[in-house]
């Protein structure tokens, strides 16, 4: 069985011309399914659908039409605490690492806030279901237990201790984006959104991070959704891909052949629109 599975999902939004409101779909009768895994690129240009596709995988957003399968579970008829349970196995990474850490906080509290959120801590001590931005009101050893998981978590993607009292502000754009892979895998999910992860970061930098995803998906047996409209980024991080055009999925296969042997044209202009990877994410 997959572990995502998309049937038929369409989304469509209210749209005014003039005087008249008729429906503008974002995303068109889509169909793919995400085995445990793999890697699969969903690519694109800027308006095609990719991020609204991925949020509806997430559960942020309800598809019009068709049904999004998270092993196995339907999103939406998902029971509450079903629900709460499948937020917990997957995790997106954005693709602004500056916005999406809260400024006011501590990388300590910002890596640890998902275990704080679902009442969890490390070894699955319960924690304060309550805001991190303070650690009063949790007990020495709760505090002691976040502390040492962040640790852990921070030297997975390559960051130590040090960072832990520090602010985003005090970070680059990379380090920054390694604190939010961080967070992401403070649950342990088995399934990543990779939502542009590295587009607003420089070329090198970038296929840094492209490596590290690489090598956690292996340490860890990851599945990821990887977002971009850059295709030989994708190829080199997926196992199959998917091709997005103004909402609907035009051509998939496996990213070798699909690569090598693209069937529509607009795959091959994608393909020829954006350079091939730095000899330091080969």
């Amino acid at each position: 069985m997959a572990l995502v599975e998309l049937k038929s999902v369409s989304k469509t939004y209210p749209r005014r011309a003039g005087l008249r409101t008729g429906q503008q779909a974002v995303v068109d009768n889509v169909t793919f399914s995400i085995e445990a895994g793999e890697t699969l690129g969903l690519v694109g240009e800027s308006g095609s659908g990719k991020t609204t596709v991925a949020r509806m995988i997430l559960g942020l957003t309800r598809p019009s039409a068709g049904t999004v399968h998270v092993e196995g579970a339907d999103l939406a008829r998902a029971s509450r605490s079903r629900m709460r349970s499948l937020r917990r196995q997957m995790q997106p990474v954005f693709q602004d690492p500056y916005a999406a850490l809260n400024p006011r906080m501590t990388v300590l509290d910002l890596v640890t806030e998902p275990l704080v959120i679902h009442g969890l801590a490390a070894g699955g001590e319960p924690t304060l279901a309550t805001s991190t931005k303070t650690s009063r009101g949790r007990g020495t050893r709760g505090r002691e237990a976040l502390r040492a998981k962040a640790i852990e978590l921070l030297r997975e993607v390559g960051l130590d201790q040090s960072a832990l009292k520090r602010y985003p502000h005090e970070f680059s754009g990379g380090q920054r984006q390694r604190i939010n892979i961080a967070r992401a895998l403070a649950l342990r999910p088995l399934f990543l959104v990779l939502d542009e992860p590295v587009s607003a970061l420089d070329v090198s930098v970038g296929a840094q991070i492209v490596n590290l995803l690489r090598s956690l998906q292996r340490e860890h047996g990851l599945t990821y959704l990887f977002i971009s409209h850059a295709m030989p980024l994708v190829r080199y991080l997926s196992t199959r891909i998917a091709v997005m055009e103004r909402g609907r999925l035009v051509e998939m296969g496996e990213a070798e052949s699909l690569c090598a042997h693209p069937r529509e044209a607009y795959t091959r202009q994608l393909i020829a629109a954006t350079p091939e990877l730095p000899s330091s994410a080969a």
